[in-house]
């Protein structure tokens, strides 16, 4: 890694297929060890199930109510200054119980990429038609 300012286009945010709006802010292979991305899940929905393999998981939580799931501890409520941590492979995902805009930081460790996610609500549904 090398000293730098990364500059963040805030129209760069995309819905993602987990079911909420995805904004990168530092994901490169300058920087391996970590990845800061700001997720934003709108009133009353629920991401997918899913899992990092290999890849530990933060949520920072900036602004809403939330009700996280993650393994098999019971859903609990998160608020603003709250701070969700997910160990690699943990089943996972976030439901926004307030009126307002969800917001928080996911920062990973190692960095996210891709081939480390695993949608489980597909690999369910593939698992129900065998």
């Amino acid at each position: 890694m090398r000293a730098t300012v990364i500059r963040v286009n805030p129209g760069a945010e995309s819905f993602i297929p987990e079911g909420c709006f995805i904004l990168e802010l530092s994901n490169s292979s300058d920087d391996p060890d970590v990845s800061i991305a700001r997720a934003r899940v709108a009133p009353g929905a629920t991401t997918r199930w899913h899992r990092l393999t290999g890849t530990a998981e933060r949520y920072v939580i900036l602004a809403g109510a939330g009700r996280v799931e993650a393994g098999d501890r019971p859903p609990q409520e998160v608020k603003p200054g709250d701070v969700v941590l997910i160990p690699p492979a943990c089943r996972q995902r976030i439901t926004n119980i307030g009126g307002e805009d969800l917001v928080f930081l996911a920062v990973c460790t190692p960095r996210f990429r891709p081939a480390c996610y695993e949608d489980l609500e597909t690999e369910c549904r593939r698992g129900d038609a065998s």
